[in-house]
């Protein structure tokens, strides 16, 4: 019985995905994987037996991958299953952006118990909150992956003018995007002509931590509405609370408040509610499931953190498969280590990303665990598994 430790509440829709070789359960001991949302594992103490985490959703801050990649435990994230439902929030606030659609609400709840008086006053006050359309108006997309598309693309259809800088953009991301997209090659520039912007990066704490700043916010039109449905990290609070106050930014939503933020003119903070939706939830606890159960039953590697992508359909009853640093001429020491042990390689594949790296064999014959402990030894090798 292969077990699975849950570290969060994980929609029971994965039930209809592990089979009855599994036991998932948020009391077991000696887990070969771990599910999770947001359990923060940085002081976590990790089973020697855990080879994989699958984290049901995009953000992997909670999780210390560098440490689990050293340590050969491949940490999945699930890009793209909350998409839509980010992208859904995402177009509520640009109509709260631009319509003082929250302002307008809190006012009329001060009407309660002027009775017939209501009516009238409504006439007389709403024009303290008239607003602005977003047709014509130019939307900033930082960051053009799978949420960042689904927005630029959402606003097109609005008939707003969008300007896209993602300097990471893919060809697969670019041919999900509408062509009337103006792709912008520098971050500056979008910031100067743009009426709304979005941000849809994610967080790397040594890149990109505060890339919205005093600098970059003095580049911006006056009067422009913010939006942050990404990371709170990614925007300097300071700059912004400044900003929002000499009315340089109209008004700042975002999706993941913070004490400074909170109850302050013309900010506008969401319980981080951007993935919050059942369908959402749904789509990421299968996708995290699914990856996770292909890893630990194929030795698969698709959308990992930490380790590249690796995935191939098995040709052999036994696959090899090993995780090593990426350094120079460990395939050929592999591949020799592993003839030495009179196995017969049938397929091979490798792959690298950064400092790690991949290799799945798929091979004729069972491997002895003096074999095993043999290719475990050659340097730079971290773990190696071999899967029937």
């Amino acid at each position: 019985m292969k077990k699975i430790l849950t570290l969060n509440a994980i929609s029971p829709v994965i039930n209809d995905v592990f089979d009855s070789t599994y036991n998932v359960a948020s009391d077991v001991e000696k887990p070969v994987g771990i599910m999770l949302r947001s359990f923060k594992m940085h002081d976590y103490n990790l089973d020697e037996n855990t080879i994989a985490i699958a984290r049901a959703g995009a953000g992997v801050n909670n999780i210390p991958i560098e440490d689990y990649a050293a340590k050969g435990v491949v940490v999945f994230n699930t890009p793209g299953a909350n998409a839509n439902a980010v992208k859904e929030l995402v177009l509520a606030t640009l109509f709260m952006g631009s319509r003082n659609i929250v302002s307008a609400i809190d006012w009329t709840k001060t009407l309660k118990g002027k009775g017939e008086e209501v009516g009238k006053l409504v006439e007389k006050g709403k024009a303290n909150f008239a607003g602005h359309e977003i047709m014509g108006k130019k939307l900033g997309v930082i960051g053009l992956g799978a949420i960042g598309a689904l927005v630029a693309n959402a606003a097109i259809e609005l008939g707003m003018d969008v300007h896209g800088y993602d300097p990471f953009l893919s060809v697969n991301a670019a041919l999900r995007l509408s062509a009337k997209v103006k792709i912008e090659k520098d971050l500056e520039e979008l910031a100067k002509v743009c009426d709304f912007i979005t941000i849809h990066i994610p967080y790397i704490p040594a890149q990109n931590k505060g890339i919205i700043n005093a600098g970059l916010i003095r580049k911006m039109r006056d009067g422009v509405v913010l939006i942050n449905c990404a990371r709170g990290e990614l925007v300097d609070n300071d700059a912004i609370l400044s900003a929002t106050k000499n009315g340089k930014v109209a008004k700042y939503i975002v999706d993941f408040p913070a004490d400074e933020l909170i109850g302050e003119e013309n900010i506008i903070c969401i319980p981080h509610l951007g993935a919050s939706t059942e369908e959402a939830e749904d789509n990421c606890a299968v996708m995290a499931a699914k990856q996770l159960i292909d890893y630990i039953e194929n030795g698969n590697i698709v959308n990992s953190v930490n380790y590249p992508t690796c995935a191939a359909p098995r040709t052999t009853a036994y696959r090899l498969v090993i995780l090593h640093k990426n350094t120079h001429n460990i395939l050929a020491q592999i591949t020799g280590t592993v003839g030495n042990e009179g196995i017969n390689i049938s397929n091979l594949i490798n792959q690298s990303k950064g400092d790690y790296a991949v290799t799945m064999l798929d091979i004729d014959n069972e491997v002895s665990e003096k074999a095993i402990e043999h290719i475990s030894k050659v340097e730079n090798i971290i773990k190696v598994r071999v899967i029937k």
